[in-house]
């Protein structure tokens, strides 16, 4: 399963972290979403180690959708040194987030 990030623990977890890290923002009630959480959680056993990859469940931790200018899920944020450097909005495959990540590992 794909780490959960959340309000109280983003800023060690995701922003302080030495790896390249992969957050989807998603929801429950969000069909695109469901279309992507699977991928997120095949890519973060595979990347597990090399990269953090988990989701932010935006019905949960409205402070991070809010500073990352969420205004569309599913929404994919790459970053690195705590700094955003790739962002994803609406579904997409495997392939194409394997390209990101490779871009940016």
């Amino acid at each position: 399963m794909a780490f959960e990030f959340t309000d109280a623990n983003f800023q060690e977890s995701a922003i302080d972290s030495d790896k390249l890290v992969v957050v989807d923002f998603w929801a429950e009630w969000c069909g695109p979403c469901k279309l992507v959480s699977p991928i997120i959680d095949e890519l973060s056993t595979e990347y597990e180690g090399k990269a953090v990859i988990g989701k932010v469940n935006v019905d949960d931790n409205g402070d991070l959708s809010t500073k990352y200018g969420v205004r569309s899920i599913p929404t994919i944020i790459f970053l690195k040194n705590g700094e955003i450097v790739d962002k994803q909005v609406g579904a997409t495959t495997k392939a194409a987030l394997e390209q990101k990540i490779a871009a940016h590992m």
